[in-house]
């Protein structure tokens, strides 16, 4: 009797947790400062099964494109930031769907604020 085999798989390659300092906001006291920003991304993949490197998404490349954005100069939203990066991310060699989370500690400390876009290729 042969055992069960998978007709489908998906991969989600994750970047959790990554604290970066940026100039964001609209308010006065937001203007030409630096604040931290908390960013998870989760980008899924498409194809399988995924032996090589060349099959997947870097994960340093996901908090590269999080890490470029945020040193690009001021955004007034945490909305378009989020939404930077996931075309970014989209823009990846096999990542079909990809989720950024980003939490901005100091909007409503001591309790979290932020934003999740999800963005798909159709």
């Amino acid at each position: 009797m042969s055992s069960p085999r998978a007709t489908h798989a998906a991969a989600t390659v994750f970047v959790q947790g990554l604290v970066l300092e940026a100039e964001i906001g609209v308010n006065a006291d937001e203007q030409g400062q630096p604040q931290p920003l908390v960013v998870d991304i989760e980008a899924e993949l498409t194809g399988e099964p995924w032996r090589g490197f060349s099959e997947t998404v870097n994960y340093e490349r996901l908090a590269g494109h999080a890490r470029t954005i945020a040193a690009a100069g001021h955004i007034g939203l945490v909305e378009t930031f989020a939404w930077r990066v996931a075309q970014a991310c989209l823009a990846e060699p096999h990542v079909r769907r990809v989720t950024v989370r980003v939490e901005k500690p100091k909007a409503l400390a001591p309790a979290m604020a932020g934003v999740v876009i999800v963005a798909d290729l159709m």
